[in-house]
């Protein structure tokens, strides 16, 4: 099926590595022009090298950014646009909530989850979105978690962060419909990146101090067995990024391999 994404320009935040590198390569593959933002410029590099080498004379830069301040994000959106283009899609992969255990939790934890998460989000989102109402065309795919909508006592903080970013999508998705603009979310549950390990980290520590045992193999409770690859969750990225999603709009999608059995 071609996903009538050939040429178009698609900036994805936390693009050199996980999640965030995997939709690069997949809308690379189907022929986009791709921006990448993230903030270790090192591993920016990497992430771009190894994407040129995958797909020779591909259109993509990498353009490094703290996403938690939002100058720093706007110069980076200026930036991409400068060197390719108006934007036609965002994917936000940029941010991640450190695990923590509650007893663990205070007041700090609770905004570093809010500025690693939902504030890297919304300092590209909010830029992009505006740009995007006043050209009439546009889409966003939030790469969120399944976190916000199930609490897990390591990911309070985070699963707060989530939550609200499933509302700020519904909410801007209703408000800019009308000005030809879409914006979904994906909510993943478990994916065999660096992040997962983090998460076993913490709640082994939870584990730990509760006498419990430590957690088993990543996946092998999950109804299929397994934690998602990062290009499964790509996949979804780029269908409800391109046109053949044309009226999916406010959707907060489930990926996650049926961990999450909700009707809500």
């Amino acid at each position: 099926m071609d996903l009538q994404l050939s040429g178009r320009h698609v900036l994805v935040t936390g693009g050199s590595k996980g999640i965030g590198r995997a939709c690069a390569e997949a809308f690379l593959a189907e022929g986009a022009v791709v921006s990448l933002v993230a903030r270790d410029a090192a591993a920016l590099d990497e992430a771009t090298a190894r994407l040129r080498a995958l797909h020779p004379g591909a259109r993509v830069a990498g353009f490094a950014a703290n996403l938690r301040d939002p100058a720093a994000a706007r110069a980076a959106l200026d930036a991409a646009e400068a060197a390719h283009g108006p934007l036609d899609v965002l994917v936000n992969c940029a941010g991640a909530a450190k695990r923590t255990p509650p007893a663990e939790l205070d007041a700090q934890a609770w905004h570093e989850a809010m500025e690693a998460k939902y504030f890297a989000y919304v300092h590209m989102m909010d830029p992009a979105v505006k740009r995007m109402g006043e050209r009439r065309s546009g889409a966003i795919v939030n790469v969120i978690g399944a976190g916000g909508k199930v609490a897990n006592p390591t990911h309070l903080a985070g699963g707060a962060a989530n939550a609200a970013l499933m509302l700020v999508t519904a909410g801007l998705a209703s408000a800019y419909a009308g000005r030809g603009v879409r914006i979904n979310a994906i909510n993943p549950a478990q994916v065999l990146t660096e992040r997962l390990r983090a998460r076993l980290d913490a709640e082994a520590r939870l584990a730990a101090s509760e006498g419990r045992p430590a957690p088993g193999a990543p996946g092998e409770k999950l109804p299929m067995g397994r934690p998602a690859a990062p290009e499964e969750i790509a996949n979804v990225a780029v269908f409800l990024a391109s046109p053949r999603a044309s009226y999916v709009n406010g959707a907060i999608v489930a990926v996650d391999g049926a961990s999450t059995p909700m009707v809500v």
